[in-house]
């Protein structure tokens, strides 16, 4: 089978089992979070901002190893001077492709345990640990206003080049770079992948980092922030958003200027700029991330892609998938 051939899901009576909207508006869907007005002037000050940091890249090597695998502790210095880490593996002999993984939300990296398969391919792997979350990044900005148990809507009340997704969103796009100048790295051999946050950090990397030739986001976060919020179910992350109006704005009067400020870190109006192949993995019943929010960004992307969809199932393990991720970026 093409992995690049989209899966139509199975229907009841014309009708695909979706709780959020019916199949045909899904794949039509373009999003409800507006895009703020100077929205690409944002990211090319972003951009440049981070090449006014220096990278301070340190490589060490790590507790535990293997016999194929140089496993190292990486740190740089990311945006507002944190001390951003991840976990590289190497192989003895890197064959050229390499592949980043982002986490879930308030995750970290995982185990080194679980790189090697594409170690054992070849592949270099680095898996990044998001500032300030469960791994061991620092996060080093101080912010101004809201900042209660949330890292979707830090920095919101302050300026938006304040919004902690924006230097998430850079620390990808850095270790990018550092990983593509690797010795045993071919740099036209690279991919991303990630569940969740991951998912909607795969998408922002893979747009903000030209050079990145395949996306495999799984039911990504971070996209079409105004929708999560209108349906209203109640899950994190997204119930967060709520949380924030009825503590700092209970008659919404800043409603259009939050969503606005949210949209300069929506991935959906990052997506038309990714260039590498993308496939999209998607719960149909997915409350956490609703698939209209996912293919909002889906929809704008204008690279090869594909989707691949699970009707009955929601934000969880997805049967399967692991291994076509596996096969996919096998082919790098």
């Amino acid at each position: 089978m093409n992995l690049f051939t989209p899966l139509r899901p199975p229907t009841v009576e014309g009708m695909p089992l979706t709780f959020d909207m019916p199949f045909d508006e899904l794949v039509a869907y373009q999003g409800t979070n507006p895009r703020p007005a100077d929205f690409d002037d944002y990211w090319a000050r972003a951009l440049a901002d981070l090449e006014n940091q220096a990278a301070d890249v340190e490589i060490v090597p790590a507790e535990f190893q293997t016999p194929y695998a140089r496993c190292a502790d990486l740190w740089f210095t990311g945006t507002g001077g944190a001390r951003v880490h991840a976990k590289l593996l190497q192989p003895t002999r890197p064959q050229g492709p390499a592949v980043l993984e982002f986490h879930g939300y308030r995750g970290d990296s995982g185990d080194w345990v679980s790189k090697l398969p594409y170690v054992a391919l070849g592949h270099t792997v680095a898996a990044l640990d998001m500032r300030g979350q469960g791994g061991l990044s620092t996060d080093e900005i101080p912010v101004s206003g809201w900042a209660m148990a949330t890292y979707l809507l830090r920095g919101i009340d302050d300026k938006p080049d304040n919004l902690l997704y924006r230097h998430l969103y850079l620390d990808t796009v850095r270790l990018a770079r550092i990983v593509m100048d690797l010795d045993g790295v071919d740099p036209d051999r690279f991919g991303v992948t990630g569940y969740s946050q991951g998912g909607g950090l795969t998408l922002a990397c893979a747009a903000l980092v030209p050079g990145v030739k395949l996306a495999v986001p799984v039911f990504p976060f971070l996209t079409d922030y105004r929708r999560a919020w209108e349906l209203d179910l109640e899950e994190n992350p997204y119930d967060e958003i709520a949380e924030y109006f009825r503590r700092r704005d209970p008659m919404h009067r800043r409603e259009d200027e939050v969503f606005t400020r949210l949209g300069y870190v929506d991935v959906q109006h990052l997506a038309p700029r990714v260039r590498a192949r993308t496939m999209l993995t998607v719960g149909l019943n997915d409350r956490t991330c609703p698939p209209s929010t996912q293919f909002a960004a889906y929809n704008k992307l204008t690279c090869e892609k594909s989707y691949r969809v699970y009707p009955d199932f929601g934000h969880e393990d997805l049967p399967g998938t692991d291994d076509e991720i596996y096969s996919l970026l096998a082919t790098l």
